[in-house]
């Protein structure tokens, strides 16, 4: 059965069809109409676009002309009760299949909306009817809980809906569970149709060597918390909330419950307006918490991931990552958060602090959904790794450190250029740390009034020299820990005994007199 344009024209009550969503159901019932009965089809349709509007008509559309039952399944309770409403609004009298549901009226329905493991525990006590079943819809269907319910479907159509076709395992590609993609509006697009907000992108460098991946394939939340938690990381989260979103309406992501309870600790202490948000939260905190939110303008809402799906606040204009993420669906569902419009709302800020901007490329690139679908390990095997990453960063010497060397004109050393430049000469390449260590002497000599002064500044460089041979051990080729923790060590030493043997002569060099 094709849902033709009069057809998809005729409702006059609740939520109205844009052109793109007819189109896509057109193409959805197309799909069905040529597929036997257990096809599995799977759509993709940027966050915001209206996921929930076209599964619903879907789903009018094909209880008007089949005599079968539908099933829509979500993996939280809370997508479960916006999915019902949705489908109300749509004229669909539907039952929500929860933990609390009596089933001796199912035969009075012929649409049920489910949470997953709630719908599997009925299932496999045989207490929800499902022979009737023709229609199948999986909600945010790159989740991988879903698809042990497929045994019980198969003589029913199944539609997944994703906003990223990409599985949340990578041992179970989204391919071996669906025949065929139907590739939606890209998210720029819908940008230039005014759907969505654009998104404005400030990434500040974070090192992230020493986070752990964990089984699932993303970063484990013990070595998070280890990095995000400590006094550095909270200052630049501090600094990058007041130089880009101080007084905006702000989501921030955390991958721990402590992170998120120390970044509400900051904030609160420097006075900003600041609630926190997890999973332990009781049903009725959550509400007044969301509902502060909702009401205050400059509200920031520090959370743990639970907010990335079934969360929609059009008012939010700043998002901040404050973790780094393996996951380009957690990457786009977080973002994704901001990109509602509003009638004075076309653009929304991104702050990233895991250098995800870095790994997966701008929000709403042209990704090419259909070869990640059929070869998602190609897609995630050219992403770069963290090492790679940040062998690119320039090293920026943070405010508190500059103004100690305030009276050096430049205090950076591109490594690689002055490698690239002793290799061109024929020099040693040992010759690139003994300029390094020149350039650190001389930075030391111009901001000191003696010998002692000096000495004392090189230990405000540790992070500069660390950075500095990293980037040497990256162009040498030769990155052991302990060759690197020697390196570091001897730099250190060089440096000190440099400044002891030679201050006095580049002291007169650089202010025309000897020191005092």
């Amino acid at each position: 059965m094709i849902a033709t344009t009069s057809e998809l024209e005729e409702r006059k009550e609740g939520k109205q069809l844009y052109s793109y969503q007819k189109g896509a159901i057109s193409k959805i019932f197309k799909a069905f109409e040529d597929a036997p009965e257990d096809y599995h089809l799977l759509y993709q349709l940027p966050t915001g676009g209206g996921k929930t509007v076209i599964f619903s008509e879907i789903v009018r559309q094909y209880l008007k002309h089949h005599n079968k039952k539908v099933l829509v399944m979500t993996h939280r309770i809370e997508l479960c009760k916006q999915t019902s409403n949705m489908l109300t609004e749509f004229n669909v009298r539907n039952k929500v299949v929860d933990s609390k549901a009596k089933l001796d009226d199912q035969a009075d329905y012929s649409c049920f909306v489910a949470m997953v493991e709630t719908l599997n525990n009925r299932l496999n006590e045989d207490k929800l009817d499902i022979s009737d079943i023709g229609l199948v819809i999986i909600d945010e269907a790159h989740y991988n809980s879903f698809t042990k319910l497929f045994k019980f479907f198969y003589k029913s159509f199944i539609l997944g809906v994703t906003a990223t076709p990409l599985s949340s395992n990578v041992n179970l590609p989204m391919t071996d569970n669906y025949n065929e993609l139907i590739v939606g509006e890209t998210i720029e697009s819908l940008i230039e149709n005014k759907f969505l907000a654009r998104a404005e992108t400030y990434s500040y460098n974070v090192g992230l060597t020493s986070l752990v991946v964990g089984a699932n394939g993303d970063y484990t939340v013990k070595s998070s918390e280890d990095l995000y938690t400590n006094h550095d990381m909270l200052g630049k989260l501090m600094h990058a909330y007041e130089e880009t979103s101080k007084g905006k309406k702000t989501l921030i992501f955390n991958n721990g419950i402590n992170t998120s309870l120390c970044v509400y600790d900051t904030f609160k202490a420097a006075g900003l307006p600041i609630a926190h948000l997890d999973n332990t939260h009781s049903k009725k905190e959550r509400e007044y918490i969301l509902k502060w939110f909702k009401e205050t303008p400059d509200a920031i809402l520090t959370s743990v991931s639970i907010l990335t799906t079934g969360f929609d606040e059009p008012t939010v204009e700043s998002i901040i990552l404050n973790r780094a993420t393996k996951s380009l669906t957690l990457y786009y569902q977080m973002i994704g958060r901001g990109s509602r419009i509003l009638e004075n709302k076309d653009k929304f800020s991104v702050i990233d602090l895991g250098n995800n901007f870095h790994r997966f490329g701008p929000w709403g690139a042209d990704l090419d959904w259909q070869k990640i679908f059929r070869s998602p390990n190609y897609y995630l095997d050219g992403l770069l790794n963290d090492e790679e990453i940040e062998s690119n960063f320039r090293y920026e010497m943070p405010d508190d450190i500059r103004k100690e060397f305030a009276n050096s004109e430049e205090v950076y050393l591109d490594i690689r250029e002055v490698y690239v430049q002793s290799i061109r000469k024929g020099d040693s390449t040992k010759t690139v740390l003994e300029k390094s260590i020149k350039h650190h002497a001389k930075m030391c000599v111009e901001n000191s009034e003696d010998v002692f002064d000096a000495l004392i500044l090189v230990k405000l460089l540790g992070d500069d020299i660390d950075h500095r041979i990293m980037r040497y051990t990256k162009c040498i080729s030769k990155s052991t820990f302990n060759f690197v923790e020697w390196l570091k060590d001897d730099y250190r030493k060089k440096l000190r005994s440099y400044l002891r043997e030679n201050f006095d002569d580049m002291f007169f060099d650089i202010h025309g007199k000897h020191p005092e």
